[in-house]
């Protein structure tokens, strides 16, 4: 079962990864299969991906939490 999280794509488009300043996009189902296998996350309910690709912001009760120490960094 898909689930987008409820983040209005306007706001997606200003979002910036805090670290790098790069533009954030919404993580796809690959892309979130391989961030819920990594230890704790299984249950992740979305992510913003940093365009890059190599870190990931989760989205936790619809919010993302775009904290550097939070961030996620995407299995190869």
């Amino acid at each position: 079962m898909s689930h987008r999280p409820a983040i209005p794509d306007d706001l997606i488009a200003v979002l910036r990864c805090p670290e790098s300043r790069q533009p954030l996009a919404l993580a796809g189902a690959a892309e979130l299969a391989r961030l819920r296998s990594l230890p704790g996350q299984s249950a992740l309910e979305g992510a913003l991906l940093r365009q890059d690709g190599q870190k990931a912001y989760p989205i936790r009760d619809g919010f993302p939490i775009l904290l550097i120490d939070e961030a996620l960094d995407l299995p190869a």
